[in-house]
């Protein structure tokens, strides 16, 4: 029986894949079998041919740069909260590691803090310690990307004075460069797309936009056409990216300021207007205390913040009349990405999620929370998504992802989507007639999605929300089935939330900004479970969930938010 329902399972998630995909994984498997990676990185490399960018201003350096340029001179490492002493230079050939650490050590983010003798001496211990081999991590085309993204903008923007007058280490990255940026160009993520394969596509246009010569202007082409593709593919039309995680969002607007920073002339008129529509999505993703909103697949200390980002494209685009990144307060939308909220200038953000779980083909970052929502009062975080621990096969990648974690009905204790192992899902819901009523003191927003129709007796999930300006929010949901069905709403609390009293069906909250009462109602049982806050990858902060659980065929039940 357990056999059957894998093999179901595993239909139900590759059904969705494009033929694109399938063949890429085909090719994958193939190459693995016949490639001869040694050989090609002895393949011959064509002089250097210069380096004809001409960049608009100084490049924006990726992510929090979490490693000091102390601590990485001393061997310590640190990503995704975890830090390692692995030696100056380090050990390259580490395989103990998680995989998306080892990544991280190979994107070389960390070069941007160091000066150019340093960077050089790390570079060049790469490049004679980790040559091209089957099954080397580095050489996976997604840290190749950032990489030679990193490269590009270190040495040839950064420090071009120096390597311009250090021609042994000029020519010497040069050979290693090319050597990895045809690599790439032969292993695109196609089994993938997505957010993978657009990082392909700018680091091929990035390299090719920065060197001249017959290679370089094979990279741009390839890059360019990439991204001529990906760009009205994956970029809503609202601004936002189309897997809807707020970080990976963050990722391509700091993209595409990239390349449009290169001041490349076949890339600026590609990048410019889906650069201004993700900066100005950004902001309505943004809480008051700067940091993204949590949904899906994101975490803080991951990219750069919105501010920064915003503040970077409104200098790069100085002649757009900063329209870019303008905040207005009031009810917001993105009705393609499907998510719609309210901001004001005290501090008040609440951004409701009516998303469908992404594009069907590539749902990895996805998680099963349709009409779940986050709220910031006075400028604190205290209604939360439980946030993203790790991209390991783990309890915590499961929790994370599931219903449960979420702002949202929980129905016979199942999932809304069925997800499994660290990106898969296979049978999945869908948000129906998504209403939008912005209104100028607040707004209303009610649908309902079919998730759990694959169940027993059929339930469909109905909610709506009701914002005032005045500072009450009212959640309505009602549930339908043709058979008894356990339901649990739940609320997840910023750990900064404290219960200063739960009586009946009311429960009473202190937050650092003052406090507030939330009231719910049905025929239901209010109690309160113990969970977990997971803002950044590693991070495992207990928290409190209000669970409000109930049963029946047709149960109509809520909760009024009331800030005092």
């Amino acid at each position: 029986m357990a056999c059957v329902k894998s093999v179901l399972q595993f239909f139900a998630t590759v059904r969705h894949l494009r033929s694109r995909q399938i063949a890429g994984q085909v090719r994958n498997r193939l190459n693995c079998l016949f490639e001869n990676p040694e050989k090609f990185y002895s393949q011959s490399v064509p002089e250097y041919g210069g380096c004809r960018w001409c960049p608009r201003q100084d490049f924006l350096s990726p992510g929090p740069q979490n490693n000091s340029a102390a601590d990485t001179l001393t061997g310590q490492f640190a990503f995704l909260n975890s830090k390692h002493d692995i030696g100056w230079p380090p050990d390259w050939n580490l395989t103990s590691l998680p995989k998306l650490w080892l990544y991280n050590l190979h994107y070389f983010e960390y070069l941007w803090a160091l000066d150019y003798s340093k960077s050089k001496t790390l570079v060049l211990d790469w490049m004679e310690n980790y040559p091209l081999r089957q099954k080397q991590v580095g050489w996976d085309p997604y840290p190749t990307s950032l990489r030679l993204m990193n490269l590009s903008g270190v040495f040839f923007s950064k420090y071009r004075r120096q390597i311009e007058d250090d021609l042994d280490f000029l020519n010497r990255l040069w050979v290693s460069m090319y050597i990895q940026a045809q690599w790439l160009s032969k292993h695109l993520e196609t089994h993938l797309l997505g957010n993978h394969l657009f990082e392909n596509g700018a680091a091929l246009a990035v390299v090719g936009g920065c060197f001249s010569g017959s290679a370089a202007k094979r990279w741009l082409r390839l890059g360019k056409s990439i991204l001529e593709k990906e760009i009205p593919e994956q970029m809503l039309g609202d601004g936002m990216h189309f897997e809807r995680s707020p970080m990976y969002h963050c990722r391509i607007a700091y993209l595409l300021a990239f390349l449009y920073n290169t001041g490349c002339s076949e890339l600026v008129d590609i990048v410019r207007e889906p650069l201004i529509g993700a900066i100005n999505a950004l902001v309505r993703l943004t809480h008051p205390d700067g940091q993204i909103a949590l949904l899906n697949d994101s975490a803080f200390g991951v990219y750069n913040i919105p501010g920064q980002l915003v503040t970077h494209v409104q200098q790069l685009l100085a002649d757009n009349n900063g329209e870019n990144g303008t905040s207005t307060a009031g009810p917001f939308a993105l009705p393609e990405a499907g998510y719609y909220g309210f901001s004001d200038d005290e501090g008040t953000y609440i951004i409701c999620d009516a998303a469908p779980i992404g594009p069907y083909y590539i749902p990895g970052h996805a998680h099963a929370d349709m009409f779940s929502f986050e709220l910031s009062l006075k400028g604190y975080r205290v209604i939360v998504d439980s946030g993203v621990h790790d991209y390991e096969v783990s309890r915590m990648r499961q929790y994370c992802r599931s219903t449960k974690a979420h702002n949202t009905l929980e129905i016979n204790g199942r999932d809304q989507c069925e997800m499994w192992a660290a990106f898969r899902v296979a049978r999945r819901g869908r948000p129906h007639n998504v209403k939008w009523t912005p209104r100028e003191n607040g707004f209303q927003l009610s649908a309902w999605h079919d998730g759990y129709k694959r169940l027993k007796g059929s339930p469909v999930h109905n909610r709506k929300f009701s914002w005032s300006k005045s500072g009450k929010l009212t959640v309505q949901d009602i549930v339908t089935a043709s058979k008894p069905q356990d339901t649990v709403s739940r609320l997840h609390l910023h750990p900064n939330c404290k219960i200063d009293q739960l009586k009946d069906s009311t429960a009473w909250v202190i937050y650092p900004g003052g406090n507030f009462r939330i009231i719910f109602f049905g025929s239901g049982k209010l109690s309160l479970e113990d969970s977990y806050y997971c803002p950044e990858f590693g991070v495992k902060t207990p928290s409190n969930v209000l669970t409000f659980s109930f049963s029946g065929c047709k149960n109509e039940a809520g909760f009024q938010i009331e800030v005092s």
